[in-house]
């Protein structure tokens, strides 16, 4: 078959070098220790701990660090592409965590607010009569 469409020549060597280059990509990706995914999730665990998410998101902070310990144990075989998926996985869970735990205290904090008020409110209308 001939091609005379340079057009089309140059789609088809645009297709085959991005194959190409996600390919190669990748194959680097799967050798390398992903020490900035850990980092991450370990750092998101740490700070959803801290922002109580053993009180107020227990279950998703479990499923942070139980992927996180498994990310850790990939990492000790070498399985490089399971830690890393896991450490973002973990990193994800762990966001949620904390963004959980920071909903539950706000939501706390307002109806504290709101009881408060209407204490308030009740005040003054006894005086007001």
């Amino acid at each position: 078959m001939k091609i005379n469409n340079p057009s089309l020549i140059s789609k088809r060597i645009g297709f085959i070098s991005s194959g190409l280059a996600a390919v190669m990509l990748f194959s680097g990706c799967a050798g390398n220790p992903p020490t900035a995914e850990m980092a991450l999730a370990k750092a998101s665990v740490i700070n959803a701990t801290a922002a109580g998410g053993t009180e107020f998101a227990p279950l998703p902070l479990r499923a942070a660090m139980d992927k996180m310990e498994g990310a850790e144990q990939a990492m000790g075989s070498q399985n490089y592409p399971v830690a890393r998926d896991l450490a973002e996985e973990a990193n994800v869970d762990a966001q949620l965590a904390a963004a959980t735990s920071r909903t539950v205290k706000t939501q706390k904090a307002v109806n504290q607010l709101q009881q408060d008020n209407t204490v308030l409110r009740q005040e003054i209308d006894r005086k007001a009569q």
